[in-house]
């Protein structure tokens, strides 16, 4: 196992892993930006290193900075977390060319399987289907001769794409070109390519993933699925495990095709292969993120599994140590998404300072957050705020959780998507899992908060009450300092290797 790894990336994601390190012993090393001066990440690594200004791609995206970084402190591996450099082939074939050790598939995988189309045909070579549309990338000159034969609607897509970016519904012929221009010119900003493929729009369908393992010793394994149809424009919003819409027959039959489609593509590492599920149980390949998932809390809440230990076992050369067989789903995990954006305002983003903070607790919550009072959303990176996950041994046990837990939650000043996520678990359909991938418009989601508003400012109306009696209340002797007021009396600046860092508790 490594002694010492380096975590790309910030936020909620690094302190995931930097956790699951510490259970391991493995020292760890942030990197953050200017703006990520005082981000609980960099202060809980072992080491942290400020790799340049705030925005992306002077810092977390400028991987000849992070490898220098890696090689200066020490480390012998990086882990990417997801976002930013996780899918990116040159990066992880730049720090194998650099002799450190990249947490996640081998350069060729990455690239294979961040070409949608290639994945595509991976996907047919294993003999899973995937959803009718173009062998391959398509001019406008072929999107307008295919159309007619794949049928409107139908979905242009980013060849390069991710994360819902590079993706126009068109309904009618007329509005074809417009649509083509449109996503080739997001696909060139969002990823540098803009080629793009066409697919049947198929409705109505959920998005279900399955979640694979494999290590170097022939071993790939999947972990279940996890229901993903709560999404708006593609992006997801709320996640589950298991579905609603799978049973034990189909389940195995998801799993098969996904462990086909990663030995296809010589899969290491953690994974997850997306599938459209339609009414009569039909399933279709959609896509492969080689890399963590944002939803991944779910799947360790059902199988007892840390999926980055899992995933530091199978890079540092172990083989996995369970099979097929040792892999069963307990109970039932549901995860919420808050992030920075007024939901009533068209999920505008939110930005400005968090004055106060209640995270939920009690039995089967979890809360994976990066966030604290004073901490100032701004608008260079992604606007997720926090993962609210709740198990319990049902799917009723775990939704009566969740909106314990939406209720506890309070963050005051900016916006965030807690009063949205308070009506969909009020939502009779949800909560009869009666939902599909146009959930949210067929349910018109999401409508004028009742309620949830209030319940948030009476809670973060208590929170600063309290403080406020806190803080006038006398010290008593012999009381300790805050844990925050503790780190920053051990906080040491150091050189190493011609930068600075801090070692924190």
């Amino acid at each position: 196992m490594f002694q010492k790894l380096l975590i790309a990336n910030r936020g909620e994601i690094a302190l995931r892993i930097m956790r699951t390190c510490r259970d391991l012993g493995i020292r760890t090393v942030a990197v953050y930006s200017e703006a990520d001066t005082t981000a609980l990440h960099a202060r809980y690594a072992d080491e942290a290193y400020c790799i340049g200004p705030a925005p992306a791609a002077e810092s977390y995206l400028n991987a000849a900075r992070i490898i220098e970084t890696a090689l200066a402190c020490g480390a012998e591996a990086v882990h990417p977390g997801y976002g930013f450099l996780s899918e990116q082939a040159a990066f992880a074939q730049a720090c194998e060319d650099a002799g450190l050790v990249f947490v996640g598939p081998s350069p060729k995988t990455l690239q294979m399987l961040g070409d949608k189309v290639e994945a595509r045909r991976i996907a047919e070579a294993a003999g899973v289907p995937t959803v009718p549309g173009s062998p391959g990338r398509v001019s406008p000159g072929e999107a307008r001769r295919l159309a007619g034969r794949v049928g409107f609607p139908l979905l242009i897509k980013a060849a390069a794409g991710g994360g819902g970016k590079g993706i126009r519904l068109v309904e009618r012929e007329a509005d074809l070109d417009r649509a083509l221009r449109t996503a080739a010119a997001e696909a060139q900003a969002g990823f540098g390519d803009d080629g793009v493929y066409i697919e049947r729009y198929l409705d109505p369908v959920r998005h279900v993933e399955v979640q694979v393992i494999a290590d170097r010793h022939g071993n790939t394994l999947h972990l279940g699925e996890r229901e993903c149809s709560v999404q708006r424009r593609s992006q997801k919003l709320i996640e589950e495990s298991p579905s609603t819409a799978v049973d034990i027959g189909l389940r195995r039959r998801l799993g098969e095709a996904a462990v086909a489609i990663a030995r296809e593509s010589a899969y290491a590492n953690a994974g997850t292969v997306e599938f459209l599920l339609d009414r009569e149980g039909n399933f279709y390949f959609i896509e492969a993120n080689a890399r963590l998932q944002v939803e991944h809390p779910v799947t360790e809440l059902v199988t007892g599994l840390d999926m980055v230990r899992e995933q530091l076992r199978v890079a540092s050369g172990e083989p996995l140590g369970f099979t097929q067989e040792d892999v069963s789903l307990k109970g039932w995990a549901i995860e919420c998404r808050i992030t920075a954006e007024d939901a009533e305002r068209g999920f505008m983003p939110s930005l400005g300072r968090v004055e106060h903070l209640s995270h939920p607790a009690g039995p089967g919550i979890r809360v994976d957050s990066a966030l604290f009072p004073g901490w100032e959303i701004g608008p260079h990176y992604d606007s997720l705020l926090a993962k609210l996950c709740a198990w319990g041994e049902t799917r009723g046990e775990a939704l009566a959780r969740m909106r314990r837990a939406l209720d506890e939650c309070a963050i005051s000043g900016v916006q965030t998507t807690l009063p949205f996520h308070r009506q969909v678990f009020q939502d009779p359909a949800f909560q009869a899992g009666e939902i599909d991938t146009r959930f949210l418009e067929r349910r018109a989601f999401p409508a004028r908060a009742s309620g949830g508003s209030e319940r948030e400012a009476l809670i973060a109306a208590a929170v600063v009450a309290h403080e406020r009696r806190r803080r006038k209340a006398p010290a008593q002797p012999g009381a300790a300092a805050s844990p925050w007021k503790q780190a920053g009396l051990r906080a040491a600046t150091q050189r190493v290797g011609g930068r600075s860092w801090r070692s924190t508790f």
